[in-house]
């Protein structure tokens, strides 16, 4: 892998799990508990990551 793609798939990880975060405090604090406020961001970040590597591979 060229160091490019380390820093664009690094930037990827940090931009979800700055989306997991984010939607699991919201959950939290909008009263789902916390399991369920952990599975909304771990859904966050998955979409998230889903998105961008469809978006490598339509690049390419």
């Amino acid at each position: 892998m060229s160091p490019l793609q380390i820093l664009s798939l690094l930037l990827a990880l940090s931009t979800a799990l700055n989306i997991a975060i984010t939607a699991g405090l919201l959950a939290h604090r909008s009263g789902a508990g916390v399991p369920q406020a952990i599975l909304t961001g771990a859904g966050a970040a998955a979409t998230g990551l889903g998105i961008y590597f469809a978006a490598v591979a339509a690049y390419k």
